[in-house]
């Protein structure tokens, strides 16, 4: 969860608003960028719903025994068809996270899914981009600094063409909401 971005969250739940809930059945997915916190919001998501949550990342990771870092170097064509199918293999009615490139890549996989989108402010995502190198370059050809700017701009606006719904929406329709914050 990004730590700029509690307050806003907080102030938000005690306003009156929407409360959007999935429905029985329907596969609940967080989405966002990388190092958006999706991975670690997903057990706290699954103790409020009540689920089993899925890594995809860590889930493919273990399907094919490869790390995603070079697999996403190597082969990112492969690696998006694999995340993809695997998605679409899993059971449905559970929770998974997906990778920061899901939403962009895969939208239409996400039909019928109740899609939580994991908030996350530019400068809380650069400078966890910035310090975690064990995730893979995406552009390196470019400078890092480039890189970043460059995938949270069109990501962002991918992001928007795709019906999810709104963490502190989410949130507001849970008994504790503070155990996400």
């Amino acid at each position: 969860m990004d730590p700029r971005l509690r307050p806003a969250l907080r102030d938000a739940l005690t306003r009156p608003g929407p409360t959007p809930r999935p429905a029985a059945g329907q596969t609940v997915v967080l989405g966002g960028h990388r190092g958006a916190g999706k991975s670690t919001l997903l057990p706290r998501v699954a103790r409020l719903l009540g689920r089993t949550g899925v890594d995809l990342d860590a889930h493919l990771e273990k399907m094919h025994g490869r790390p995603l870092r070079t697999w996403v170097a190597q082969a990112p064509a492969e690696f998006r068809a694999a995340e993809r199918r695997a998605l679409l293999e899993l059971p449905p009615g559970g929770l998974v996270a997906v990778g920061g490139g899901f939403l962009s890549h895969h939208p239409d996989a996400l039909a019928g899914t109740f899609t939580l989108i994991i908030p996350v402010t530019f400068e809380t995502y650069r400078e966890r981009l910035l310090t975690d190198r064990t995730r893979p370059r995406l552009r390196p050809e470019v400078s890092l600094e480039e890189e970043i700017a460059s995938i949270f701009r069109e990501r962002e606006a991918l992001h928007a063409r795709v019906p999810t719904v709104a963490l502190v929406d989410f949130l507001r329709g849970c008994l504790h909401p503070e155990e996400l914050l």
